[in-house]
């Protein structure tokens, strides 16, 4: 239970009347939050309905008029503030976010630290949009581009990184000036409750920073329909993202959407082994595998298959399972849909063929959701798991013999979000981060995220870009002004 854990902030958010940091929009249900690893109860959190959710547009409605003409310098210390209260917290909220989403404990640490990182970029970010001259083309006409806040943004986060990305969105729409209402999910509200009290805490006026816990088709719907919320922001699957899609088209909303990816890992014969099995297994099983990042498809050449699957299988093997205290490799995953789903593929790979090198069960003595790391090789393009978002800790090894082939495979999905390619050939480097059909591409390393760049895909992994100069811009409109001074 989250009483064990420290009071700091669970005395706050342990409040079943506690809906956000500012304002309630609680109705009479609750939803019951349990940890992942044991199934135990953590918390009861009030739920809110399609009123609430209005209520929540109300207030950030009401205060967008004077946060959107608050001073830059303002804004800026305000998030400033923020970003000190989150790293100040950072124990309380790691423990909070292992016991809702069971996370090992040292990336929760790690995520927080991630989290607050966006919070310090826009806080220096939002000083920098400044009014930009045009040289004008008309006789006696001055002219110039002012970039305004669009209005009340809807931030819609996943489980996965239930603190990460909220700070990500919110931190870039309210430098940029907007009022933002926040629906967390329903698996890691308690996480979105800490950042809301934090929030609070820096002194983000009322009705600028609104959470909302409830049933996600009556919430985010009632707020695609709202003319008053102009910008929506989501990170979730690509099934989703289009049915909201099509919820926005009504009202024309601004759309961020991150959404599902399904990476190629990429190996060549002369790159460095050691560094390349290292890295797979980074890329493969951070997050027990829960992660959009995560590579999907590992793409081996023949000529160093053999030795690449017999040590990828062995570093796997030593990999740690446990729950997220004990801080493992590997922890829960977050329910059984996701364990059913890791079932699934396993089942239709070996069934076309695939050899299992590794794991493929459930391991019973630990718990229902504690899947073992797999590994498995010769898994043809058929097997669903070469274009189905597994989103859990199992690898898919296939073998291939030229670049060409390699290329026209990698890009044969409708994702686009991430590539993975391991090469010490600069001209071979080159020609596949040009010829790879996504938004970012990694060599020869695994971690590229980070505040200062532009994340987002290609294709059907979303549209526009979260992170650097470019998210603050997805909250702003740009509005032209012609002055002739008679």
């Amino acid at each position: 239970m989250l009483d064990n854990l420290s009071s700091r902030l669970t005395d706050r958010i342990t409040d079943t009347a506690l809906l956000a940091g500012h304002g309630d929009f609680a109705g009479e249900g609750r939803l019951a939050v349990r940890d992942p690893a044991t199934g135990d109860l953590v918390a009861q959190v009030a739920i809110s309905d399609a009123t609430g959710a209005c209520a929540a547009v109300d207030a950030a409605q009401a205060a967008f008029a004077a946060w959107s003409t608050t001073l830059p310098q303002h804004r800026a210390a305000t998030l400033h503030r923020w970003h000190d209260l989150i790293l100040a917290a950072k124990e309380d909220l790691a423990r909070i976010m292992v016991a809702e989403q069971g996370k090992p404990v040292s990336e929760a640490r790690g995520e927080i630290d991630y989290a607050a990182s966006f919070v310090q970029f826009y806080a220096e970010e939002a000083l920098r949009p400044n009014i930009e001259g045009v040289t004008s083309h008309l006789a006696d006409a001055e002219m110039e581009l002012w970039r305004e806040p669009v209005g009340v943004a809807a931030l819609i986060t996943p489980w996965n990184f239930p603190c990460a990305m909220i700070t990500r969105k919110a931190a870039a729409a309210l430098g940029a000036g907007c009022t933002v209402v926040i629906h967390p999910s329903a698996e890691t509200p308690l996480s979105a409750l800490a950042l809301a009290e934090l929030a609070r805490r820096a002194g983000f006026p009322g009705g600028v920073v609104n959470t909302v816990i409830g049933d996600a088709a009556t919430i985010v719907g009632e707020w695609t329909r709202d003319a008053r919320v102009r910008a929506l922001s989501f990170t979730g699957s690509t099934e989703v993202g289009r049915l909201l899609y099509r919820q926005s088209a009504d009202t024309v909303k601004r759309l961020v959407m991150e959404l599902g990816g399904h990476a190629p890992f990429i190996v060549f014969k002369g790159a460095d082994l050691d560094r390349a099995v290292a890295e797979a297994v980074k890329a493969k099983f951070a997050t027990s595998g829960q992660d959009c990042l995560g590579a999907n498809r590992f793409y081996i050449h023949r000529p160093i298959y053999d030795e690449f699957c017999a040590r990828f299988t062995a570093a796997v093997e030593r990999l740690t399972i446990g729950t997220g205290m004990d801080d493992p490799d590997i922890g829960p995953l977050i329910h059984d849909r996701q364990i059913d789903k890791q079932k699934a593929h396993v089942a239709d790979a070996l069934a076309q063929g695939a050899r299992l090198l590794t794991g493929g069960s459930v391991d019973e003595d630990l718990g229902p959701l504690f899947f073992r790391p797999t590994v498995l090789a010769d898994v043809p393009d058929e097997a669903a798991i070469m274009s189905e978002e597994t989103f859990g800790p199992v690898a898919a090894l296939s073998v291939f013999d030229d670049e060409e082939e390699v290329i026209a495979r990698a890009n044969a999905s409708e994702y686009g979000l991430v590539a993975y390619v391991h090469s010490l050939d600069p001209r071979r480097i080159y020609r596949l981060t040009r010829a790879l059909q996504y938004g970012m591409v990694a060599v020869n390393r695994t971690k590229v995220t980070g505040a200062p760049i532009p994340f987002g895909g290609m294709k059907q992994s979303g549209i526009g870009r979260e992170g650097a100069r470019q998210g603050l811009e997805a909250f702003t409109e740009i509005k032209y002004v012609c002055r002739d001074w008679g």
